[in-house]
């Protein structure tokens, strides 16, 4: 007999709100631990590696997606498969494309609009900040699409 009662202790059933809510919260701390590794590596490329702001954004946008795989991987999707995990990594960035494109739309349309004239007379270092605050908006705006495609489309139970 295969039911509720079969699942190991302490684990719901998949699509159980409990579950869907703690997996939610999951991906979105990991998210935000993403951003952090987004900015650090966003940093590097346009500091030691002197990249311009849009190649270093795409630089970073993919340290930080292979970051936030292998942590949702780990911590937030736990009965997945753990069997071909470049394979995985692969489905990853495919699904989270829709989301990619999203945030990295986001993040080069503001960096893109530069910091507002009025703004940089107020706050002399909002220029420096600016492409920072941009990945924080582009990140945000991804989200929602990627915890979707990635539950669905590369963790979802077989």
């Amino acid at each position: 007999m295969s039911g509720v009662t079969d699942l190991p202790e302490g684990q719901s059933p998949p699509g159980d709100p409990k579950q869907v809510k703690a997996e939610v919260m999951s991906f979105a701390l990991i998210g935000v631990a993403g951003l952090f590794v987004d900015m650090g590596a966003l940093w590097v490329a346009m500091n030691p590696l002197g990249l311009d702001k849009h190649s270093a954004g795409f630089f970073s946008y993919f340290v930080a997606a292979t970051f936030t795989w292998w942590m949702n991987r780990r911590f937030t999707f736990t009965g997945a498969s753990r069997r071909r995990a470049l394979h995985q990594w692969a489905k990853f960035l495919a699904a989270n494309a829709v989301g990619g494109v999203v945030n990295l739309s986001v993040y080069n349309l503001i960096v893109w609009l530069d910091a507002p004239a009025f703004a940089v007379a107020l706050l002399p270092w909002l220029p420096t900040l600016w492409p920072y605050g941009a990945k924080g908006a582009g990140s945000l705006a991804g989200m929602g699409f990627n915890f979707v495609l990635s539950k669905v489309l590369v963790f979802g139970r077989k």
